[in-house]
C-alpha cells in the first residue's frame, strides 16, 4: 500500500506542477477571451449603427454575425494560448473529417440560412408590411436568418422558412403607397345601365377617403342570370387590410343606399319549379301525353291513382254533339 499510496502523490504532485505552470497562460487566455467579448459587442454595435434606417434587418443580423465570429476568434485564440500544443489547423483538420457528414445533416439549415441573407439583401418585403403566402395572410413580425414570422390577422404566429419564401411566389399587398380594390354587383336586366353607373360614381364620390387619382369606375363585366353583373373598382391609401375592410364597408353601404333611392334592383338569382300532378286523360299514353314518359312503341305503363280515375271520369263522360 505504501508503494501504490507513493505513485499515487507522485502523480497527484505531477499534476499541481503541470497546473501551476499553465496557471498564467489560463489567466491570460480568460483574460484574452474577455476582452474578445468586448470587442464583439462594441463591433455589433458598431455594425448596427451604420445604414439602420435604411437596412434595419440585414444590419441586424450582419452585427450579429459580426459578433458571433470575434467571440469564435476570441476562443480559439484563447484555447491556443491556454493549450500550446494545440493549433488551429488541428480544428481545421478535424472539421475536414467531419465537414460532408455536416453538410449533409444541416442542409436544410444551411439552405434557410443563405436564403434568409438574400431576402435580407434583396429585402421583397420588411417588417410591417403585410403579404400572402399560400394560405398565410398577415403582417412579417421579424425576419430571421432561418426563418420569417408572420402575425396573422386572427392574431396567430406563422414561422415560415427562408428557402420557401425565396423560392415561392408571394404578394406584398403594402408594397407601394396605393391599393386598388373592387366588388362586384349586379342589377336588373330592365334598369338603365347608365344611370346605374352615375349613381354609384356619385356615392363613391362622395366619401372622403377615396382616392380621385386614379379615378373610380364601373364597368360591366357580364351578363348573368340574375341580371347585369357590374364591377366597382376604387383605390386607396394607404393599403393595409383594416383599412381597405373599413372603407370597403362605407363603400357598400353608400352605393346599396343610392341605388335603392333611385330605384334600381339588385336582384339575387331565382329558381322556378313547375311540378306535373300528371292527372291528363293522355297521360301514360305514349302516343299523346307531353310529359313523362317519352313517346314510342309498345306497352305504356298504367297510370295510377288520381290520373286513372280522372281518365275514367272523361270515358264514362257523355261527350256533346
Amino acid at each position: 500500500m505504501s508503494a501504490e499510496l507513493a505513485i499515487l502523490m507522485q502523480r497527484l504532485n505531477s499534476l499541481a506542477m503541470s497546473a501551476m505552470r499553465m496557471l498564467p497562460n489560463l489567466v491570460i487566455a480568460l483574460l484574452v477571451f474577455v476582452l474578445f467579448l468586448f470587442i464583439a459587442t462594441w463591433t455589433r454595435r458598431l455594425v448596427q449603427r451604420l445604414n439602420a434606417r435604411k437596412h434595419a434587418n440585414l444590419v441586424l443580423v450582419l452585427g450579429r454575425l459580426t459578433q458571433w465570429s470575434i467571440r469564435l476568434l476570441g476562443l480559439l485564440l484563447a484555447v491556443t494560448i491556454a493549450f500550446p500544443t494545440f493549433t488551429p489547423g488541428n480544428l481545421i483538420s478535424a472539421l475536414g473529417i467531419t465537414g460532408i457528414a455536416i453538410g449533409f445533416a444541416f442542409k436544410d439549415i444551411f439552405e434557410n440560412f443563405l436564403a434568409g441573407i438574400l431576402i435580407l439583401v434583396t429585402e421583397p418585403f420588411r417588417i410591417g408590411d403585410q403579404i400572402v403566402f399560400g394560405g398565410f395572410e398577415g403582417t412579417i413580425e421579424e425576419i430571421e436568418t432561418r426563418a420569417t414570422k408572420i402575425r396573422t390577422y386572427d392574431g396567430r404566429l406563422v414561422v415560415i422558412p427562408n428557402s420557401d419564401l425565396y423560392k415561392g411566389s408571394f404578394i406584398v399587398n403594402t408594397a407601394y403607397s396605393e391599393r386598388r380594390l373592387q366588388y362586384d354587383l349586379v342589377i336588373g336586366n330592365g334598369d338603365d345601365i347608365a344611370l346605374a353607373k352615375r349613381v354609384i360614381l356619385d356615392a363613391v364620390h362622395a366619401l372622403p377617403d377615396i382616392e380621385t387619382t386614379p379615378d373610380p369606375d364601373v364597368l360591366v363585366v357580364d351578363f348573368v342570370d340574375a341580371g347585369v353583373k357590374l364591377r366597382l373598382r376604387w383605390w386607396i391609401k394607404p393599403p393595409r387590410r383594416a383599412d381597405a375592410l373599413d372603407l370597403q364597408d362605407k363603400v357598400l353601404e353608400a352605393v346599396k343606399a343610392a341605388l335603392t333611392a333611385h330605384g334600381i334592383d339588385l336582384p339575387f338569382p331565382t329558381c322556378q319549379v313547375l311540378l306535373h300532378d300528371q292527372t291528363e286523360a293522355s297521360d301514360g299514353d305514349r302516343r299523346r301525353q307531353r310529359e313523362g314518359w317519352p313517346a314510342g312503341k309498345g306497352e305504356a305503363p298504367e297510370p295510377s291513382g288520381l290520373a286513372r280515375a280522372v281518365r275514367d271520369l272523361h270515358a264514362a263522360s257523355p261527350r256533346e254533339p
